[in-house]
This record gives structure tokens, sequence and C-alpha cells, in this order.
């Protein structure tokens, strides 16, 4: 190859240079830090003094927590214990080894464990569809549809029956809706979907089922609702409410954005009573207020009625979130769904919920989060949830005057269900986020 380009240009090359990797201290933990924690004169003092102040704490609270309790039979045991190693004071983990069942399950009977564990597996199997699209097949959205019921029979027992014809209540309801939709208004046929189904639950169903029980006594020990608490019960309340705040919290969106004055009026009352009103005060409204104003001899269970109350409250909570969510798209996407010829609910199925539900991510799965932890709050209304059992546990002699230990582990369980959900929700996000594309 000719030279002459090199002898009239000498600053100008012809070959690339081979590839070097970067420099060590501008990749890696060396680059990040460069970056983030000594950038500046500022910044690297006040990562020293923040590194300081997290040793000061981590040298006066890791003595505490790897105390070698994890033995104690009582707190009185505990500081024989710590006394016999020369130790002033540390944690009493016995409590935890020998009440953590109780914190997970309440007074649920011990033989019977599998089936909570049971429903909390299946839990996370029901919710991989949903979740994991992309990961699972679609066929098991038809498990995550059953799952409520089979969740209802393993948690309190009971006949087989029972979930079967709270089933059929749904089938009815369908049936009545598709084929009413085709000699009458849709919205008369729903209404008459929604009529039969609670005439079959209320009086065709228990009518059969009653008989066909004491004939085939097909079923598994029934639990009572008072054996429930700890965890599983807050989980029980929880995931319930989260599961149907949301598509509640999506029609009272739509509902309070209507054209139709009455549904308007009726969205708008509901949401604002329900934000304006403390979560005890409907808590305490379902476990006293509600029974006066039912028929007499009524046996409402007070976990259904907690979870009707705080499903009601999240929902309220989640159409303003969503309500945001709709309020951010520009108005073209609903000129562009009219444009198309689509209908009210074919344009919010395919074109405005889909974005308004993306938007409203961050405050959905903060919903979710408070939501769960409210649930602690029933402790108030004598249901033991690990908060009001925490308060049980230290009313035995044993471990009277513990109290650090159980708040740190059912602050820590708590965060493990919380931060999860959290992470899930930045996930979503990063998936969903298609401008760049």
């Amino acid at each position: 190859m000719s030279n002459t380009h090199s002898d009239t240009v000498a600053f100008v090359r012809d070959t690339m240079l081979p590839q070097q990797e970067p420099p060590s201290s501008s990749v890696g933990a060396v680059g990040w830090m460069r970056t983030n924690l000594f950038s500046g004169w500022f910044n690297t003092v006040l990562t020293i003094v923040s590194l300081g102040f997290i040793a000061f704490i981590l040298y006066e609270i890791l003595p505490w927590l790897i105390s070698p309790t994890w033995d104690g039979t009582s707190l009185t045991n505990c500081r024989e214990i710590l006394a016999g190693l020369g130790d002033e004071s540390g944690a009493c983990w016995g409590v935890i080894r020998e009440r953590w069942q109780q914190l997970m399950f309440g007074f649920y009977p011990s033989d019977l464990y599998w089936r909570p564990v049971l429903a909390f597996v299946l839990l996370l199997v029901a919710i991989a569809p949903l979740l994991f699209a992309d990961y699972v097949s679609p066929k098991l959205i038809w498990f995550s549809m059953l799952y409520p019921f089979l969740a209802a029979w393993l948690l309190w027992g009971g006949a087989i029956w029972a979930p079967i014809f709270a089933i059929l209540g749904f089938v009815v309801g369908f049936v009545v809706f598709r084929y009413g939709s085709k000699v009458i208004l849709p919205a008369l046929a729903l209404a008459a979907g929604v009529v039969a189904a609670i005439l079959w639950w209320t009086a065709i169903g228990p009518a059969i089922e009653a008989p066909l029980s004491a004939a085939i006594p097909i079923g598994i020990e029934s639990v009572q609702s008072r054996e429930f608490g700890g965890f599983m019960l807050s989980i029980t309340i929880g995931v319930t409410a989260i599961m149907c705040s949301l598509p509640i919290g999506i029609v009272l969106a739509l509902g309070r954005q209507s054209d139709l004055l009455l549904v308007k009026a009726i969205c708008v009352g509901f949401i604002e009573f329900i934000r304006g009103v403390p979560l005890i005060t409907l808590l305490f409204v379902a476990s006293v207020l509600l029974n006066i104003f039912l028929p007499p001899g009524t046996n409402f269970d007070i976990i259904l009625r907690v979870m009707i109350m705080v499903t009601l409250f999240a929902a309220a909570y989640m159409a303003e979130v969503i309500r945001g969510g709709l309020a951010a798209l520009p108005k073209g996407q609903y000129e562009g769904a009219d444009s198309l010829g689509l209908d009210y609910w074919q344009a919010q199925r395919l074109i405005i919920m889909p974005q308004a539900l993306k938007i409203s991510i961050p405050g959905i799965v903060s919903t979710f989060i408070g939501v769960f932890k409210d649930t602690t709050l029933v402790s108030i209304i004598s249901m033991f949830d690990p908060i009001g059992l925490s308060n049980a546990i230290r009313a035995d002699t044993a471990w009277n005057g513990v109290y650090w230990e159980l708040f740190i582990f059912i602050g820590a369980v708590f965060f493990v269900f919380c931060f999860s959900m959290s992470r899930y929700s930045m996930y979503l996000e990063r998936k969903l986020q298609t401008g760049h594309r």
C-alpha cells in the first residue's frame, strides 16, 4: 500500500489502534466510588463522616444483635446466659425460636400447618401468570381464577361443595349475562346476571348444598376464624384487599370521569367518604356495628367483614391513583380511539387503560404496600395479627419484658414482603418503558 498519504499528511493515521480496556479507576467499584462518594472535597468529607457514623451504630448494635441466646427458655434464662458470658446486655432471641410458629400461624392447629403453607405456595403459582406472563404458560390463568376458592377451602376447611357452589354462582351469572345480552340491553343483562348469581348464593345454592354435603361428606377439618392469627392473618387480609381493590378502583375511577350524573355522583360520594374516614373507624364498623344492621341470627364471619372494609378502603385510594393516570394521558389518545371507531369499553381496554395503568404503577404499588402494612391495625379490634400476638406473648410471665426482639422479627418479615413488591414494581416499570424504542 502506498505511503503517499502518510508522507503528505503526517498527523492522519491509516490504521486503527488496538482496543484497550478502560482505566480501572473509572469502571467497577472503584469508578463508582470516585463518581458517587469521592467526586469532590465536600462529598469526600460527607462520605467519611457517614462511614464513621455507620461504624459507630454497628459497634453499638451488633454485640446486642449477635447475642448467643437462641436456646433461652425465658427472659430470665437469657439474662443468665449473658451473665455467664460476661455480657451486660444482649437480645433474647429465645422468644423467636420458641414462638415463631405462633407469630406465623396464630392459634391455627399445629397438625394443620400444612394447609396455610400449601395455600401460600399455591398463591405464588396463581400470581405467576399475572406477574410474569412472558415466562409462564397463559393456560395457568385458569388456575389463578380458581385459586381464591381453593385457598378459602384450604384455610377454613369444611365440605368441598362450598367452594364448588360458590364457583357455580359465577357461572350462573355469566350464562345469564351471555344469553341475556342477545335479547336485552347489555346493561340490563349484566344486572340480571348479578341478580341471578346473588339468588344462587343466597337461596338456590344453600338449598342444594346442605343435603348434598350430608349425602356425600367430602371435605377437610373445619377451622374457626378465631384461630387465625399471625402473618397468616395479615397475608390473607392483605392479598384479598390487593387483588380486589385494583378492579374496583378501576371501575370507580372510570365512574368518577363518567358523563352520567348519577354514576359520577355515586363514585365521587363513595371515594370522598371512604378517604375522609380513618381505617380504624371502618374496622370498628366491621367489628361492632355491622351486625346491628344484619338480620338476627346472621353469622357474618369477622375476617370476611374486615376483608370487605379493607378492600373498600384500598379501592377508594386506588381509584384516585388510577384517575391520576387517566388525567395524565393526552387528549389525542382519546381522539385516536374515536378515529378507529372503537366504542367506550374497547377504547378503555385496548388504548386508554393500559397506558394509564403503566403511568400509575408507582402509586398502585405504594397503595398495595400501605394496605399490607395497615393489616396490623386489626389488632385494635382484638384480632391476633403479629402485633396482637406480640402483646399476647409478652403477657406470658416467661417473656414479660421482651420488646425489641419481637418487633425486629415482625419488621423484618414485613420488610421482605414490602421490599419484594417494590422491586417487582421497578422491574415492571423497566419492562413497560417503551419510550426509547
